[in-house]
Protein backbone atom coordinates (compact mmCIF):
# COMPACT_ATOMS: atom_id res chain seq x y z
CA UNK A 1 0.00 0.00 0.00
CA UNK A 2 1.69 2.85 -0.77
CA UNK A 3 1.28 4.82 2.84
CA UNK A 4 2.59 2.22 4.27
CA UNK A 5 6.42 3.40 4.21
CA UNK A 6 5.20 7.11 4.91
CA UNK A 7 3.37 6.62 7.46
CA UNK A 8 6.65 4.59 8.83
CA UNK A 9 8.57 7.44 8.55
CA UNK A 10 6.32 10.14 10.34
CA UNK A 11 5.76 8.54 13.63
CA UNK A 12 3.47 11.64 14.72
CA UNK A 13 1.22 10.23 11.97
CA UNK A 14 -1.87 8.97 13.19
CA UNK A 15 -1.78 5.14 12.90
CA UNK A 16 -3.69 3.49 10.76
CA UNK A 17 -7.35 2.70 11.22
CA UNK A 18 -9.06 -0.86 11.35
CA UNK A 19 -11.08 -1.40 8.18
CA UNK A 20 -13.98 -2.20 10.33
CA UNK A 21 -14.09 1.50 11.64
CA UNK A 22 -15.23 2.29 8.73
CA UNK A 23 -18.01 -0.69 8.39
CA UNK A 24 -21.18 1.83 9.56
CA UNK A 25 -20.68 4.09 6.04
CA UNK A 26 -22.05 3.17 3.02
CA UNK A 27 -20.11 2.00 0.22
CA UNK A 28 -17.75 -0.71 -1.84
CA UNK A 29 -14.38 -1.66 -1.51
CA UNK A 30 -14.38 -2.73 -5.31
CA UNK A 31 -11.31 -5.48 -7.02
CA UNK A 32 -8.92 -7.32 -4.55
CA UNK A 33 -5.66 -5.01 -4.09
CA UNK A 34 -6.87 -2.55 -6.88
CA UNK A 35 -10.23 -1.54 -5.30
CA UNK A 36 -11.84 1.17 -7.05
CA UNK A 37 -9.05 2.57 -8.61
CA UNK A 38 -9.33 1.48 -12.56
CA UNK A 39 -12.84 2.90 -12.78
CA UNK A 40 -11.54 6.14 -11.14
CA UNK A 41 -9.06 6.50 -14.08
CA UNK A 42 -11.26 5.74 -16.79
CA UNK A 43 -14.32 8.25 -15.61
CA UNK A 44 -13.77 9.76 -12.17
CA UNK A 45 -16.93 12.09 -12.28
CA UNK A 46 -19.08 9.35 -13.69
CA UNK A 47 -17.96 7.00 -11.04
CA UNK A 48 -19.22 10.04 -8.29
CA UNK A 49 -22.31 9.67 -9.94
CA UNK A 50 -23.02 5.97 -9.62
CA UNK A 51 -21.69 6.18 -6.42
CA UNK A 52 -23.92 8.95 -5.15
CA UNK A 53 -26.93 7.28 -7.03
CA UNK A 54 -26.16 3.83 -4.56
CA UNK A 55 -25.33 5.23 -1.70
CA UNK A 56 -25.61 9.05 -1.11
CA UNK A 57 -23.17 12.19 -0.74
CA UNK A 58 -21.27 10.46 2.11
CA UNK A 59 -19.72 7.06 0.96
CA UNK A 60 -16.46 4.94 1.73
CA UNK A 61 -14.40 3.51 -1.03
CA UNK A 62 -10.98 2.02 -2.03
CA UNK A 63 -8.56 3.44 -4.57
CA UNK A 64 -5.36 4.46 -4.65
CA UNK A 65 -4.20 1.74 -2.05
CA UNK A 66 -6.28 2.97 0.48
CA UNK A 67 -10.10 3.12 2.00
CA UNK A 68 -11.11 6.40 2.94
CA UNK A 69 -14.32 8.68 2.75
CA UNK A 70 -15.96 11.06 0.37
CA UNK A 71 -17.82 13.96 1.25
CA UNK A 72 -19.03 15.25 -1.86
CA UNK A 73 -21.51 19.25 -2.18
CA UNK A 74 -20.53 22.57 -1.14
CA UNK A 75 -21.02 22.04 2.77
CA UNK A 76 -18.59 19.33 2.69
CA UNK A 77 -16.09 21.40 0.75
CA UNK A 78 -16.59 24.40 3.72
CA UNK A 79 -16.31 21.39 6.41
CA UNK A 80 -13.28 19.59 5.58
CA UNK A 81 -11.29 23.17 2.91
CA UNK A 82 -12.13 25.81 5.36
CA UNK A 83 -11.60 23.71 8.95
CA UNK A 84 -12.28 26.31 11.40
CA UNK A 85 -11.72 23.88 13.97
CA UNK A 86 -8.53 22.28 12.14
CA UNK A 87 -9.68 19.03 11.87
CA UNK A 88 -8.00 17.73 8.66
CA UNK A 89 -4.55 17.33 7.87
CA UNK A 90 -2.91 18.15 4.77
CA UNK A 91 0.03 16.79 5.06
CA UNK A 92 -1.31 13.60 6.14
CA UNK A 93 -3.79 13.63 2.81
CA UNK A 94 -0.96 14.48 0.17
CA UNK A 95 1.94 12.71 2.32
CA UNK A 96 0.87 8.52 0.82
CA UNK A 97 1.36 10.16 -2.83
CA UNK A 98 3.52 13.46 -3.16
CA UNK A 99 6.29 12.85 0.38
CA UNK A 100 8.45 10.64 -1.36
CA UNK A 101 8.88 13.69 -4.29
CA UNK A 102 8.00 17.04 -2.27
CA UNK A 103 8.32 16.74 1.03
CA UNK A 104 7.41 19.65 3.12
CA UNK A 105 5.85 21.63 0.38
CA UNK A 106 3.64 24.16 1.53
CA UNK A 107 0.53 21.96 0.78
CA UNK A 108 1.93 19.27 2.90
CA UNK A 109 2.31 21.42 6.13
CA UNK A 110 -0.43 21.91 8.78
CA UNK A 111 -1.45 24.47 10.95
CA UNK A 112 0.69 27.06 12.62
CA UNK A 113 4.07 25.76 10.66
CA UNK A 114 1.72 26.17 7.42
CA UNK A 115 1.10 29.57 8.49
CA UNK A 116 4.15 30.58 9.50
CA UNK A 117 6.42 29.33 6.17
CA UNK A 118 2.96 30.42 4.10
CA UNK A 119 3.43 34.04 5.50
CA UNK A 120 7.58 34.08 4.86
CA UNK A 121 6.29 32.93 1.19
CA UNK A 122 4.07 35.27 0.55
CA UNK A 123 6.87 38.57 -0.13
CA UNK A 124 6.92 36.79 -3.30
CA UNK A 125 3.73 37.67 -4.10
CA UNK A 126 3.31 41.31 -3.50
CA UNK A 127 2.11 44.22 -5.71
CA UNK A 128 5.67 45.33 -6.53
CA UNK A 129 6.78 41.35 -7.40
CA UNK A 130 3.82 40.78 -9.70
CA UNK A 131 4.66 43.37 -11.62
CA UNK A 132 7.56 42.34 -11.91
CA UNK A 133 6.48 38.89 -13.24
CA UNK A 134 4.00 40.08 -15.19
CA UNK A 135 6.44 41.92 -17.73
CA UNK A 136 8.44 39.18 -17.81
CA UNK A 137 5.49 36.48 -18.22
CA UNK A 138 4.56 39.42 -21.18
CA UNK A 139 7.34 39.49 -22.82
CA UNK A 140 8.16 35.14 -22.81
CA UNK A 141 4.38 34.63 -24.16
CA UNK A 142 4.38 36.92 -26.72
CA UNK A 143 7.88 35.97 -28.33
CA UNK A 144 6.46 32.41 -27.96
CA UNK A 145 2.62 32.89 -29.50
CA UNK A 146 4.64 34.68 -32.56
CA UNK A 147 5.64 30.81 -33.77
CA UNK A 148 2.11 29.61 -33.77
CA UNK A 149 1.08 30.88 -36.63
CA UNK A 150 -0.86 29.24 -39.42
CA UNK A 151 0.50 25.83 -38.41
CA UNK A 152 -1.39 22.69 -36.60
CA UNK A 153 -0.44 22.48 -32.83
CA UNK A 154 -0.79 20.43 -29.83
CA UNK A 155 -1.96 22.99 -27.70
CA UNK A 156 -1.04 20.84 -24.72
CA UNK A 157 2.39 20.53 -25.66
CA UNK A 158 2.98 24.18 -26.63
CA UNK A 159 1.83 25.31 -23.37
CA UNK A 160 3.49 22.47 -21.68
CA UNK A 161 6.91 24.20 -22.48
CA UNK A 162 5.69 27.64 -22.97
CA UNK A 163 4.35 27.32 -18.86
CA UNK A 164 8.08 25.45 -17.68
CA UNK A 165 10.05 28.36 -19.53
CA UNK A 166 8.13 30.85 -18.23
CA UNK A 167 8.38 29.13 -14.50
CA UNK A 168 12.10 28.89 -15.11
CA UNK A 169 12.79 32.69 -15.80
CA UNK A 170 9.97 33.76 -13.28
CA UNK A 171 10.20 31.33 -10.85
CA UNK A 172 14.54 30.26 -11.07
CA UNK A 173 15.80 33.47 -12.74
CA UNK A 174 17.39 30.88 -15.40
CA UNK A 175 17.29 32.30 -18.91
CA UNK A 176 16.33 29.73 -21.12
CA UNK A 177 19.28 27.60 -22.67
CA UNK A 178 20.10 24.08 -21.84
CA UNK A 179 19.91 24.66 -18.06
CA UNK A 180 16.33 25.61 -18.09
CA UNK A 181 16.02 22.65 -20.31
CA UNK A 182 17.47 19.77 -17.86
CA UNK A 183 15.47 21.51 -14.63
CA UNK A 184 12.39 21.31 -16.60
CA UNK A 185 12.83 17.67 -17.41
CA UNK A 186 13.47 16.95 -13.83
CA UNK A 187 10.03 18.97 -13.07
CA UNK A 188 8.66 16.32 -15.39
CA UNK A 189 9.84 13.48 -14.16
CA UNK A 190 8.60 14.26 -10.46
CA UNK A 191 5.22 14.78 -11.67
CA UNK A 192 5.25 11.76 -13.75
CA UNK A 193 6.56 9.47 -10.74
CA UNK A 194 4.00 11.47 -8.71
CA UNK A 195 1.20 8.88 -9.93
CA UNK A 196 3.56 5.97 -10.43
CA UNK A 197 1.58 2.35 -9.39
CA UNK A 198 5.08 1.20 -8.39
CA UNK A 199 5.38 3.45 -5.46
CA UNK A 200 8.84 2.67 -4.35
CA UNK A 201 11.88 3.94 -6.09
CA UNK A 202 12.61 0.46 -7.34
CA UNK A 203 15.58 0.53 -10.42
CA UNK A 204 13.74 0.90 -14.00
CA UNK A 205 10.62 2.73 -12.28
CA UNK A 206 9.11 5.84 -13.08
CA UNK A 207 9.64 6.68 -9.09
CA UNK A 208 13.25 5.72 -9.19
CA UNK A 209 13.51 8.25 -12.11
CA UNK A 210 11.25 10.44 -10.32
CA UNK A 211 13.68 10.56 -7.02
CA UNK A 212 16.50 11.12 -9.30
CA UNK A 213 15.16 13.93 -10.11
CA UNK A 214 13.93 15.49 -6.67
CA UNK A 215 17.71 14.70 -6.30
CA UNK A 216 19.09 16.68 -9.34
CA UNK A 217 16.90 19.76 -8.21
CA UNK A 218 17.90 19.75 -4.69
CA UNK A 219 21.28 19.95 -5.46
CA UNK A 220 21.14 22.94 -7.78
CA UNK A 221 18.57 24.68 -5.58
CA UNK A 222 21.37 24.66 -2.88
CA UNK A 223 24.34 25.00 -4.63
CA UNK A 224 22.41 28.32 -5.95
CA UNK A 225 21.15 29.66 -2.45
CA UNK A 226 24.13 31.91 -1.17
CA UNK A 227 24.81 34.01 -4.49
CA UNK A 228 20.50 34.82 -4.49
CA UNK A 229 20.90 34.98 -0.77
CA UNK A 230 22.98 38.25 -1.18
CA UNK A 231 21.27 39.76 -4.60
CA UNK A 232 23.98 38.59 -7.20
CA UNK A 233 24.08 36.82 -10.38
CA UNK A 234 20.50 37.19 -11.05
CA UNK A 235 19.87 40.53 -12.50
CA UNK A 236 18.62 41.91 -9.00
CA UNK A 237 16.95 39.06 -7.68
CA UNK A 238 12.81 39.77 -8.49
CA UNK A 239 12.70 36.22 -9.21
CA UNK A 240 10.55 33.41 -6.75
CA UNK A 241 13.33 31.81 -6.15
CA UNK A 242 15.21 34.75 -4.73
CA UNK A 243 12.92 36.18 -3.08
CA UNK A 244 12.42 33.20 -1.00
CA UNK A 245 15.89 32.91 -0.34
CA UNK A 246 15.64 36.37 1.00
CA UNK A 247 12.45 35.98 2.79
CA UNK A 248 12.51 35.80 6.32
CA UNK A 249 10.17 34.27 9.70
CA UNK A 250 8.36 35.85 12.30
CA UNK A 251 11.44 36.14 14.03
CA UNK A 252 13.32 38.22 11.56
CA UNK A 253 15.92 34.55 10.92
CA UNK A 254 16.64 34.25 7.09
CA UNK A 255 14.45 30.66 5.57
CA UNK A 256 16.62 27.23 6.38
CA UNK A 257 18.05 26.10 3.10
CA UNK A 258 16.46 23.29 3.45
CA UNK A 259 13.08 25.12 3.50
CA UNK A 260 13.80 27.18 0.92
CA UNK A 261 14.57 24.10 -1.49
CA UNK A 262 11.50 21.92 -0.45
CA UNK A 263 9.18 25.29 -1.36
CA UNK A 264 10.78 25.58 -4.60
CA UNK A 265 10.49 22.14 -5.68
CA UNK A 266 6.58 22.03 -4.65
CA UNK A 267 5.79 25.60 -6.30
CA UNK A 268 7.27 24.80 -9.10
CA UNK A 269 4.92 21.43 -9.33
CA UNK A 270 2.45 22.95 -8.29
CA UNK A 271 2.31 26.22 -10.60
CA UNK A 272 3.16 25.29 -13.91
CA UNK A 273 1.42 22.01 -14.54
CA UNK A 274 -2.23 23.41 -13.40
CA UNK A 275 -1.44 25.98 -15.59
CA UNK A 276 -1.01 23.99 -18.58
CA UNK A 277 -4.38 22.28 -17.81
CA UNK A 278 -6.16 25.26 -17.38
CA UNK A 279 -4.92 26.94 -20.38
CA UNK A 280 -5.65 24.17 -22.32
CA UNK A 281 -9.11 23.67 -21.08
CA UNK A 282 -9.68 27.39 -21.50
CA UNK A 283 -8.24 27.37 -25.02
CA UNK A 284 -10.53 24.11 -25.71
CA UNK A 285 -14.10 25.54 -24.66
CA UNK A 286 -13.06 28.82 -26.80
CA UNK A 287 -12.48 27.04 -29.62
CA UNK A 288 -15.92 25.51 -29.23
CA UNK A 289 -17.50 28.76 -28.96
CA UNK A 290 -16.75 30.70 -31.25
CA UNK A 291 -18.59 33.88 -29.76
CA UNK A 292 -16.87 33.78 -26.66
CA UNK A 293 -13.90 34.14 -28.30
CA UNK A 294 -14.84 36.80 -30.83
CA UNK A 295 -16.29 38.77 -27.18
CA UNK A 296 -13.08 38.09 -25.25
CA UNK A 297 -10.91 39.02 -28.58
CA UNK A 298 -13.32 42.36 -28.62
CA UNK A 299 -12.61 43.01 -25.10
CA UNK A 300 -8.73 42.89 -25.30
CA UNK A 301 -8.42 45.21 -28.24
CA UNK A 302 -10.69 47.48 -26.51
CA UNK A 303 -7.25 47.61 -24.41
CA UNK A 304 -6.58 50.20 -27.37
CA UNK A 305 -2.48 48.75 -27.58
CA UNK A 306 -0.57 49.07 -30.81
CA UNK A 307 2.31 47.73 -29.69
CA UNK A 308 2.90 43.22 -28.78
CA UNK A 309 2.44 44.33 -25.25
CA UNK A 310 -0.17 43.95 -22.85
CA UNK A 311 0.75 46.10 -19.22
CA UNK A 312 0.09 45.05 -15.77
CA UNK A 313 -2.47 47.72 -15.20
CA UNK A 314 -4.25 46.61 -18.44
CA UNK A 315 -5.44 43.40 -16.75
CA UNK A 316 -7.87 43.89 -14.12
CA UNK A 317 -10.13 45.15 -17.52
CA UNK A 318 -10.23 41.89 -18.56
CA UNK A 319 -13.40 41.10 -17.31
CA UNK A 320 -14.96 38.75 -19.68
CA UNK A 321 -11.64 36.88 -20.06
CA UNK A 322 -11.69 36.28 -16.55
CA UNK A 323 -15.05 35.26 -16.27
CA UNK A 324 -13.91 32.72 -19.06
CA UNK A 325 -11.16 31.47 -17.19
CA UNK A 326 -13.39 30.67 -14.18
CA UNK A 327 -15.23 29.11 -16.09
CA UNK A 328 -12.84 26.92 -17.81
CA UNK A 329 -11.97 26.11 -14.26
CA UNK A 330 -15.70 24.94 -12.90
CA UNK A 331 -15.49 22.16 -15.78
CA UNK A 332 -12.16 20.92 -15.84
CA UNK A 333 -10.92 21.92 -12.58
CA UNK A 334 -6.57 21.37 -12.18
CA UNK A 335 -6.91 19.36 -9.04
CA UNK A 336 -10.34 17.34 -9.68
CA UNK A 337 -10.05 15.85 -5.70
CA UNK A 338 -8.89 17.29 -2.54
CA UNK A 339 -7.44 14.94 -0.04
CA UNK A 340 -7.33 15.29 3.55
CA UNK A 341 -6.95 12.99 7.24
CA UNK A 342 -8.93 13.75 10.14
CA UNK A 343 -7.38 14.54 12.76
CA UNK A 344 -10.12 14.02 15.20
CA UNK A 345 -14.00 11.84 15.42
CA UNK A 346 -16.44 14.11 13.47
CA UNK A 347 -19.47 13.79 12.02
CA UNK A 348 -21.12 14.63 8.55
CA UNK A 349 -24.32 13.81 6.36
CA UNK A 350 -25.57 11.47 9.45
CA UNK A 351 -22.40 9.51 9.58
CA UNK A 352 -20.25 9.25 12.72
CA UNK A 353 -16.39 9.28 11.02
CA UNK A 354 -13.16 8.17 13.36
CA UNK A 355 -9.91 9.98 13.61
CA UNK A 356 -7.33 8.22 11.39
CA UNK A 357 -10.14 8.47 8.73
CA UNK A 358 -8.51 9.15 4.72
CA UNK A 359 -10.99 11.78 3.51
CA UNK A 360 -11.40 12.98 0.42
CA UNK A 361 -13.53 16.08 -1.35
CA UNK A 362 -14.11 16.15 -5.01
CA UNK A 363 -13.82 19.40 -6.72
CA UNK A 364 -15.02 17.91 -10.12
CA UNK A 365 -18.56 16.55 -8.36
CA UNK A 366 -19.23 19.88 -6.53
CA UNK A 367 -18.72 21.37 -9.88
CA UNK A 368 -21.05 20.25 -11.53
CA UNK A 369 -24.08 20.02 -9.41
CA UNK A 370 -27.07 21.14 -11.08
CA UNK A 371 -28.39 22.47 -7.96
CA UNK A 372 -25.62 24.94 -7.89
CA UNK A 373 -24.84 24.96 -11.72
CA UNK A 374 -28.09 24.96 -13.68
CA UNK A 375 -27.13 23.40 -17.02
CA UNK A 376 -23.71 22.56 -15.45
CA UNK A 377 -22.51 21.06 -18.66
CA UNK A 378 -22.75 24.24 -20.52
CA UNK A 379 -19.84 26.48 -21.09
CA UNK A 380 -21.49 29.62 -19.59
CA UNK A 381 -18.90 32.64 -18.23
CA UNK A 382 -21.94 34.75 -17.46
CA UNK A 383 -22.06 32.55 -14.43
CA UNK A 384 -19.71 34.52 -12.68
CA UNK A 385 -21.15 37.73 -13.84
CA UNK A 386 -21.82 39.39 -9.71
CA UNK A 387 -25.67 39.54 -10.74
CA UNK A 388 -25.52 35.95 -11.30
CA UNK A 389 -23.28 34.79 -8.67
CA UNK A 390 -24.85 36.26 -5.66
CA UNK A 391 -26.22 34.32 -3.68
CA UNK A 392 -24.28 31.21 -4.74
CA UNK A 393 -22.76 28.96 -1.82
CA UNK A 394 -19.45 30.16 -1.43
CA UNK A 395 -17.59 26.73 -1.42
CA UNK A 396 -19.82 25.67 -4.72
CA UNK A 397 -16.55 26.95 -6.74
CA UNK A 398 -13.63 25.52 -5.28
CA UNK A 399 -10.76 25.16 -8.15
CA UNK A 400 -7.87 26.87 -5.77
CA UNK A 401 -9.29 25.02 -2.71
CA UNK A 402 -10.19 27.18 0.31
CA UNK A 403 -9.62 28.42 3.80
CA UNK A 404 -5.89 28.18 5.08
CA UNK A 405 -4.56 26.02 1.99
CA UNK A 406 -6.48 28.30 -0.52
CA UNK A 407 -3.63 28.28 -3.42
CA UNK A 408 -0.87 30.64 -2.70
CA UNK A 409 -0.50 31.10 -6.70
CA UNK A 410 -3.81 31.98 -7.43
CA UNK A 411 -3.74 35.79 -8.56
CA UNK A 412 -0.38 34.83 -10.80
CA UNK A 413 -2.45 31.97 -12.69
CA UNK A 414 -4.84 34.34 -13.26
CA UNK A 415 -2.50 36.80 -14.69
CA UNK A 416 -0.61 34.72 -16.45
CA UNK A 417 -3.96 33.35 -18.15
CA UNK A 418 -4.69 36.95 -18.87
CA UNK A 419 -1.75 37.74 -20.69
CA UNK A 420 -1.95 34.74 -22.92
CA UNK A 421 -5.39 35.10 -23.87
CA UNK A 422 -4.41 38.56 -24.54
CA UNK A 423 -1.77 37.56 -27.14
CA UNK A 424 -3.33 34.70 -28.38
CA UNK A 425 -6.80 36.09 -29.17
CA UNK A 426 -5.11 39.97 -30.78
CA UNK A 427 -3.20 37.74 -33.48
CA UNK A 428 -5.47 34.47 -34.08
CA UNK A 429 -8.79 32.73 -34.32
CA UNK A 430 -8.67 29.42 -32.36
CA UNK A 431 -9.69 26.26 -34.64
CA UNK A 432 -10.03 23.38 -33.00
CA UNK A 433 -9.92 19.76 -35.37
CA UNK A 434 -12.99 17.31 -35.05
CA UNK A 435 -13.15 15.76 -31.73
CA UNK A 436 -10.10 17.46 -30.42
CA UNK A 437 -10.32 17.39 -26.77
CA UNK A 438 -13.17 14.73 -26.50
CA UNK A 439 -10.83 12.43 -23.86
CA UNK A 440 -8.93 13.90 -21.35
CA UNK A 441 -7.06 11.74 -18.52
CA UNK A 442 -8.12 12.99 -15.43
CA UNK A 443 -4.91 12.34 -13.08
CA UNK A 444 -2.83 13.41 -11.79
CA UNK A 445 -3.60 16.94 -13.55
CA UNK A 446 -6.34 17.00 -16.55
CA UNK A 447 -4.54 16.80 -19.90
CA UNK A 448 -6.51 15.85 -22.84
CA UNK A 449 -5.03 12.48 -24.30
CA UNK A 450 -4.99 13.89 -28.04
CA UNK A 451 -2.61 16.57 -27.34
CA UNK A 452 -5.67 19.15 -28.23
CA UNK A 453 -5.11 20.07 -32.02
CA UNK A 454 -5.75 23.37 -33.01
CA UNK A 455 -4.84 25.90 -35.34
CA UNK A 456 -3.64 29.81 -34.83
CA UNK A 457 -5.29 31.33 -37.92
CA UNK A 458 -3.61 34.58 -38.23
CA UNK A 459 -6.52 37.51 -37.84
CA UNK A 460 -6.54 41.24 -39.39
Amino acid sequence: MPHAHTIEANPHWLPLNPRKSLAKIPGQRGWPFLGNTLEVLKDPLAFQRKMVARYGPVYRSNSFGRDSVVLLGPDANELVLFDKNKNFSSEQGWGPVLNLLFPRGLMLMDFEKHRQDRKALSVAFKPEPMRHYAAELDAGIARAVKGWAGKPIRFYDAIKSLSLDLAAESFLGVPLGEGASRINQAFTDEVRASVAIVRSPLPGTMMKKGVEAREYLVDWFRREIPARRDGANNEGGQDFFSQFCRATDEAGELLSDDAIVDHMNFLMMAAHDTITSSATSLVMLLGRHQEWQDRIREEVLSLGRNDDHVGYDDLDRLVLTEYAFKEALRIMPPVPSIPRRAMRDFDFGGYHIPAGTFVGVNVAYTHHMAEHWPDPEAFDPMRFAPENAKGRHRFAWVPFGGGAHMCIGLHFATMQIRLLMAHVLRHYRIELDEGAGRDWAIFPIPRPKDGLPVRMVPIG
